[in-house]
Order: structure tokens, then C-alpha cells, then sequence
């Protein structure tokens, strides 16, 4: 396992020349090597392009030059990412052998801020998930204990940062697919305002849900990686047209008098009790730093998950039809006597996984005349009282307060029912579908059968409420050291 230091120092010492951007890359490719292939956290790596962008950042800066704020960093990349001339498989055979002609934004945006992306993570297919099973390539194990999942669907970047392989990774988050993991692994997660990052480049699951942030190990971490990436794209005409705020300028301001709400929907009988005496330790960490706890109430709590799994699905429906053995991805010929129906249908059959199918023909039928109406306009309808809801209740407090799972992470193949998987994301789904913005945070541990599990806090603000959001988390974060807890890896695991 890599001790990178933070991400400011990291940059710091390569500009400063105590180490070098190669040194810091060869370091994640040798942890990578030693011990992923317990975790598999990584789909592929980019080695020599990532050699070559290091050593192009060290020359330039003994030329004098600055390279950026992330000067030398190395990035893992969720593998539904694109990056130029590199494979991008979103976890699925029909996309198994392609390779994008370009670079998403964000992609660009580290470049431009000095880092060096250099590997794919795995994710469930198409971000379809919520334990990293549902990859094509297979599952992810979780760094603290490789019989569970690290959570999903971003669950190979979370247990890339987690393990040590690097400082810092992207993820997406469509319903809680970069809190969930984060949670699970012990790591910083955030799922910014909808149209804060550019989802140009992202291969889209569910294009009014999506966004893509980071993860990384402590709040100030994690907040470098967003400044870099935040702002305007002219390339996605969902982003937000105000520039992003300076999220490092009053990140360690106190909270004094920050009011923080505690939906009394998040203290269920249905968590696992170690997850509701996390929060109950969490309200009184933020009391002890002067904050004001408020009760609230989030009656659509519970509603959230059907509310997705309709919006979700539909979308899905409609993105992944491109994928039809023509235009992109795998194809399979039809045989002797078959036509192009058959071609569609063996080449999406073996291309696309059972949970994939299973969002497909269900976002088909709530878009079928007959059904439109019941389901997906009324799916919207509920949406629209969702961001109501919130919008009232950040009239009462600035930050809510909760847990960003149910539950720590389950072994991996114990939940077979959809449903029962489907209700991970219970406390997750409902900021992407008002639109507003979240983190999961270490911040507390449970004992599984003698094995030590992290648990994570979700707080979540209004839409563009970043500055607020990510001061709160990391006043939290110096008020603790549930961060600095790290997995022990098997030092006898080797690479594959």
C-alpha cells in the first residue's frame, strides 16, 4: 500500500523536486502490481502513456513552469470515463473492445490542472449497481475485507483509493454510486450539484441523474479534485453557467451556528444499529463544534427508490439502444435465414449482462403507450415534490445529516433479490433526483464477525450549496480521525 501523503503535499513535493511525477506513478503501478490482484479494483492501466505525461510534467517544471495545482498526481478513472485512444468498456462485453477517439472534460480538466490520469477502474455495467458484482470482467473485492463487496457502481475506484493504489480516483454517481462506495471503503466521496461538472464524455446510464466527482482520502483531498474538474462546458448544455466558487477558501472555517437538520426519516429500525449509533456520535461531534442540530422531516424518503428505479430505467432505455451490433459494440451476424431483428437481438443478448436487461425492459415498459402515463409521468410528477421537499427543509438548516448506507458492506453474492440490492441506495437516490449535492464521509466502524467494517456520514446541501457542504465535512474530519483508519493489505496478494 503507496503512503501518498495528501494530494497538496504530493503536488508540493514534486514541484519542489523531493520527488518526482514518475516516482509517484511508478509507486501506485507497484502497489497496483503487488496486491490488486486480491481487490481488482483496476480494469486496465495506462502505463506508458502516463510514463510519458509524468515526465513531460517533470520537465516542465525544471523548466520553471506551472503545471497546475495537481502537478504530477496520479488519477485512477472510473472505466465509464472516456479517454483518448484507450479502452472504455463500462464494465460490459458490448463495449469490450472499444476505444474513444477522445477525452471527456473532466479527463481534460485534470490535464489541465497537472495530474496524470493512468488506469480504469472497474464498475458495475454500466453503472447499473450497487456491489460492483455486476461487472462483465468480474467483481471487486473490498480492501478491508475481500469477501465483501466495496459497494457500487463506482466500487473499483473507491477500493483503488481505499487500497492505497492511488491518491485520488473519479467515480459517477447516478442514485449514489459514488457516496455508497465511498461509504463501503472508508474513503471521501462527492456527488456534486447536477450541471456542476461536465458529463461530456461520460457514457451516459441516466442523463438528468448523472455526475461525475471524486473520491478521495480526506475532505480537502477530494475538494482539489472537484475545483479542478467544476465549471462550464461548452460541450454539455446541462451545466450550470455560473463559474464555480474557490471550494478551498473557507474549508476550514469553523461551523459555529451552522444549523444542521436531522431528518428523523434517516434513524430507522430498519439500519443496522451500528449505522444509527454512527449518526447519533456524529450529532454530537457537530453540537461540540457549536453547530445547531435541528429535527426535520423527509416524508418522500421512502418513495425515492421507486421514484428512480422508473426515471433511472427510462433513461436507460433510450441511451443504450445506440448499442445494437451497428453503430457500436459488439455484433453478432445472424445466421443463415435471420435478418436484422436477429442481428439486434443476439448482439445486445451477449453483449448486455442480466441486470443491464432487466433496467432496459423495465424502462421500455414505462415508456410504452399505456403505461407512460401511470408510471413515468407520474414518476416525474414525484420527482418534482422530491426537490420541493428539499428545497423546504434547507429553509430550516443549511446542511442535512445522515447516513449514506443502511448497512456496511455484505459478502459478495449474499443479496440475489434485485429489491433487497435496490434499497442499498435508499438514503442516496433522492439528491440526484432533486438535483442537489452530497458527501459520504468516514465516520465510524462496525464489527462484522470479528471483522472491522468502515461506515460512512452523508451530508448533503442545496443545489451549488458545494462551499457549505464541504466545510461542514471536513470540520467533521478534524474533529475525528476515522479517516486516517486504513485496511491492512495481504501482503502475500500478487498482481494478476
Amino acid at each position: 500500500m503507496s503512503d501518498h501523503g495528501t494530494i497538496a503535499d504530493l503536488a508540493a513535493r514534486i514541484r519542489t523536486r523531493e520527488t518526482t511525477a514518475v516516482a509517484a506513478l511508478e509507486a501506485c503501478l507497484d502497489s497496483i502490481d503487488r496486491h490488486d490482484g486480491a481487490i481488482a479494483s483496476f480494469q486496465c492501466t495506462s502505463a506508458d502513456v502516463a510514463r510519458a505525461r509524468a515526465e513531460a510534467i517533470d520537465r516542465r517544471i525544471d523548466s520553471g513552469e506551472d503545471v497546475g495545482p495537481l502537478a504530477g498526481v496520479p488519477i485512477a478513472i472510473k472505466d465509464n470515463i472516456v479517454t483518448r485512444g484507450e479502452p472504455t468498456t463500462c464494465g460490459s462485453r458490448i463495449l469490450e473492445h472499444f476505444q474513444s477517439p477522445y477525452d471527456a472534460t473532466v479527463i481534460q480538466r485534470l490535464n489541465d490542472a497537472g495530474a496524470v490520469p493512468f488506469g480504469k477502474t472497474r464498475c458495475d455495467e454500466f453503472a447499473m449497481g450497487s456491489g460492483t458484482e455486476y461487472c462483465a470482467f468480474g467483481p471487486v473485492h473490498n480492501p478491508w475485507d475481500t469477501s465483501r463487496v466495496p459497494g457500487g457502481s463506482s466500487g473499483g475506484s473507491a477500493a483503488a483509493v481505499a487500497a492505497g493504489f492511488c491518491p485520488a480516483a473519479l467515480g459517477s454517481d447516478t442514485g449514489g454510486s459514488i457516496r455508497q462506495p465511498a461509504s463501503l471503503c472508508g474513503v471521501v466521496g462527492i456527488k456534486p450539484t447536477y450541471g456542476r461538472v461536465s458529463r461530456y464524455g461520460l457514457v451516459s446510464f441516466g442523463p438528468s441523474l448523472d455526475q461525475i466527482g471524486p473520491f478521495a482520502r480526506t475532505v480537502e483531498d477530494a475538494t482539489l479534485v472537484l475545483q479542478a474538474i467544476a465549471g462550464e462546458d461548452v460541450h454539455d448544455s446541462t451545466t450550470i453557467d455560473t463559474p464555480a466558487e474557490d471550494y478551498l477558501k473557507d474549508l476550514h472555517v469553523p461551523i459555529e451556528g451552522l444549523r444542521i437538520g436531522l431528518p428523523r426519516e434517516y434513524i430507522d429500525t430498519g439500519n443496522d444499529d451500528a449505522v444509527n449509533d454512527m449518526v447519533n456520535a456524529a450529532v454530537e461531534t457537530y453540537r461540540g463544534l457549536g453547530a445547531e442540530i435541528v429535527d426535520v422531516q423527509l416524508p418522500l424518503t421512502d418513495v425515492g427508490i421507486a421514484t428512480y428505479y422508473v426515471i433511472g430505467p427510462a433513461e436507460a432505455s433510450s441511451n443504450l439502444a445506440r448499442f445494437d451490433g451497428i453503430r457500436y459494440g459488439r455484433r453478432v451476424p445472424p445466421g443463415p435465414g435471420e435478418e436484422l431483428f436477429d442481428l439486434y437481438a443476439k448482439s445486445r443478448g451477449e453483449g448486455f449482462g442480466p441486470e443491464v436487461r432487466r433496467r432496459i425492459m423495465l424502462g421500455t415498459y414505462v415508456l410504452s403507450a399505456g403505461y407512460y402515463d401511470a408510471y413515468y409521468k407520474r414518476a416525474l410528477q414525484v420527482r418534482r415534490l422530491i426537490r420541493q421537499e428539499f428545497e423546504n427543509v434547507f429553509q430550516q438548516c443549511d446542511v442535512l445529516l445522515g447516513p449514506t448506507t443502511p448497512a456496511p458492506a455484505f459478502p459478495i453474492g449474499s443479496i440475489s433479490d434485485p429489491l433487497t440490492m435496490y434499497l442499498c441506495d435508499r438514503y442516496t437516490v433522492n439528491a440526484n433526483i432533486a438535483g442537489i449535492c452530497g458527501i459520504s464521509l468516514p465516520a465510524g466502524f462496525a464489527d462484522a464477525n470479528g471483522c472491522t467494517l468502515p461506515l460512512g456520514l452523508q451530508l448533503q446541501a442545496p443545489a451549488l450549496g458545494e462551499g457549505t457542504l464541504l466545510r461542514a465535512a471536513r470540520m467533521f474530519e478534524a474533529a475525528t480521525n476515522h479517516h486516517a483508519r486504513t485496511p491492512e493489505l495481504d501482503p502475500a496478494a500478487t498482481g494478476s
